[in-house]
């Protein structure tokens, strides 16, 4: 048989264990130093450990049509809500149906409750409808002359003075407001630019092509209707919470309405709007993004087929008027969210620049993609959830895992002695991973520990010590062979590496399985032992092995000692295997 050639490795050996090692821990230290120095040295708690606020929805159906409370919809409207929901960087928001026509949202404690009740509760159809004329919030006084109208056959002024202007530009920069008008910054709508129709001679007037449908006017038509709501215009008063609250709260689609809104300073604006000209679900999907290159946040937008034609038609009729007749109003349940310029015919993709923070174009693009929920509902009731039962689950838990892992260490010094000093190591190192992992992860993906994750976390000990004493039986089945200990590390690491793969499979398959299948708080468990799975195999492959490798390299541990683990007397070696050469006696010729 050939000698093995100078330097190859034994099986399944580890070249450079020092270098593996100093990996895994610049590993750790870059996973611990992240988590300090995001501030999140904790993870989230759920709402069954932190509390939080529990809103019960109820479907109602528009007159007419009942059967549109099914299962389909209602299955729809929680998952529009529960994005809506996790828009807001809400951790953990529990929404399921329950019963025929009830809703149930969870909102764990240290979100901003307020800001979501509001739009889990803003349930109305969005709409895109033209301002015919913007005042002041406050009920309308007598004016002197050349002052702000809505009279027929009075032209709507631009924002008024200390109001927001809010215009759109070719897409290169935000908008300000029109030249001479004493306004602040405000939005601007950009986007694909189609080709425009030729202006006509008299476009300074406001007025749009004869070729073009008729553009809005400052006002209904002088009906009887009309003259109401030109009335009920000039009376609004939206700094009173009830009146900006039953503003155009019954208006139908196809009719003009009043309305409510902040402008971009905060300050609260009252609207004559006309009819609805796009719906909320012609938006395919909108979002509030930073644009890099010029440093500010932006709403992109991107309608369907049918609403991009929509959308071309009325902004190429408003691009033409003058201001504010060349705004469009973001209607969501009555109340006018945003109300950006035109200056441009917009196609299937626009986006709205101005003032944004990321948390107001964050807002805006969450309204703009989920405010079309195919019924109608009402906040029935909203509960604040006390943690204490949590607490007191959560105490017993943690109770019931330092018991376990207590027994675990005490059956690894009592068993494996020297080498549970491993073991313990390897569980020390799994802990921390697994701790600033599910610190980093709640702000990154939303993840919140509740009390099945917790379980799942308990559960998890006992399959990482389960990979050690793999390895470790297998290295004493090599010794009780007769082997040294260097080599018994060694050829030990293949057959424990395989059977240690195909045990983290199972449980790893039976997680992806259970979370898959599952909603609510036993994804939460799937996902804690889902990932604990796998940080037991990295720690297994290496921590554990190149620790075992310098280790054996170790007098202590080489040598057998009686405190090692590896005694070889105490695990009934064989005596070492020995090649003798056998001298065949001389055969008697008598015998032959």
């Amino acid at each position: 048989m050939a000698a093995p050639k100078k330097g190859r490795k034994a099986p399944g050996g580890q070249g450079r264990p020092g270098r593996t090692l100093a990996l895994m821990l610049v590993v750790m230290a870059a996973l611990v130093g992240g988590m300090f120095w995001s501030g999140e040295t904790t993870p989230r708690l759920g709402i069954d450990l932190a509390g939080g606020t529990t809103i019960t929805l109820k479907a109602e159906a528009e007159p007419g049509k009942e059967s549109a409370v099914n299962e389909t919809n209602m299955n729809t409207a929680v998952g529009i809500i529960e994005r809506r929901v996790n828009g807001l960087g809400v951790s953990e928001a529990e929404v399921q149906t329950q019963g025929r026509e009830n809703i149930i949202v969870n909102i764990p404690k240290g979100t901003n409750s307020e800001q979501a009740q509001k739009q889990v509760g803003t349930t109305a159809r969005l709409y895109f409808r033209p301002v015919l004329n913007v005042l002041p919030a406050g009920p309308e006084t007598p004016e002197p002359s050349g002052s702000p109208s809505a009279s027929p056959s009075g032209s709507p002024s631009a924002s008024p003075s200390g109001e927001p202007g809010e215009q759109a530009t070719d897409g290169k920069d935000t908008a300000t407001a029109p030249s001479g008008s004493p306004t602040t910054q405000g939005r601007a709508v950009t986007g694909a630019l189609k080709a425009p129709s030729p202006s006509p001679s008299g476009a300074a007037s406001g007025q749009p092509e004869s070729s073009q449908s008729p553009a809005p006017t400052p006002t209904p038509s002088g009906t009887a209707t009309g003259s109401a709501l030109e009335q009920q215009f000039a009376a609004l008063n939206c700094l009173d919470p009830k009146a900006r609250a039953n503003a155009g709260k019954d208006a139908q689609p196809e009719q003009p309405t009043v309305a409510c809104g902040t402008n971009s300073i905060g300050g609260w604006e009252k609207y004559l709007l006309g009819p609805a000209e796009v719906d909320g679900r012609d938006v395919d999907d909108a979002k509030g993004v930073l644009d890099p290159q010029r440093g500010i946040w932006i709403v992109q937008m991107d309608f369907t087929s049918e609403g991009a034609k929509k959308f071309a038609k009325i902004t190429g009729k408003l691009s033409q008027q003058p201001s504010p007749m060349n705004q469009f109003a973001i209607v969501l349940d009555g109340e006018v969210v945003s109300a950006p310029q035109v200056n441009q015919t917009l196609s299937a993709n626009a986006e709205i620049s101005g003032n944004f923070d990321q948390q107001s174009a964050q807002d805006l693009g969450n309204i703009l993609s989920y405010g079309a929920l195919p019924l109608s509902f009402n906040v029935e009731t909203v509960t604040t959830v006390t943690p204490a039962l949590g607490d007191e689950q959560l105490k017993a838990g943690l109770i019931a895992g330092a018991i376990g892992l207590a027994l675990v260490v005490v059956y690894l010094v009592v068993y494996y002695r020297g080498l549970s000093l491993v073991a313990l190591l390897s569980l020390l190192v799994s802990g921390i991973l697994t701790y600033s992992l599910m610190s980093l992860l709640g702000p990154a993906i939303g993840f919140a520990l509740n009390l099945p994750a917790v379980c799942g976390a308990i559960v998890a000990i006992g399959i990482t010590a389960d990979s050690f004493i793999v390895y470790f039986e297998r290295i004493r089945d090599e010794i009780r062979e007769g082997r040294t200990l260097r080599p018994a590390v060694e050829r030990a690491w293949p057959r424990a590496r395989r059977t240690i793969l195909v045990s983290d499979f199972v449980s790893f398959l039976a997680a992806a399985v259970l979370f898959v299948v599952t909603v609510g708080k036993v994804q939460g468990f799937a996902f804690t032992l889902g990932l604990t799975t796998l940080l037991d195999v990295v720690v297994v492959f290496f921590f554990t092995k190149p620790l075992m490798t310098i280790l054996a390299r170790t007098k202590f541990f080489a040598s057998g000692h009686p405190w090692s683990g590896l005694d070889p007397k105490r695990l009934g070696a064989k005596p070492p295997l020995r090649r003798s050469r056998r001298v065949s006696a001389p055969v008697d010729p008598k015998e032959a």
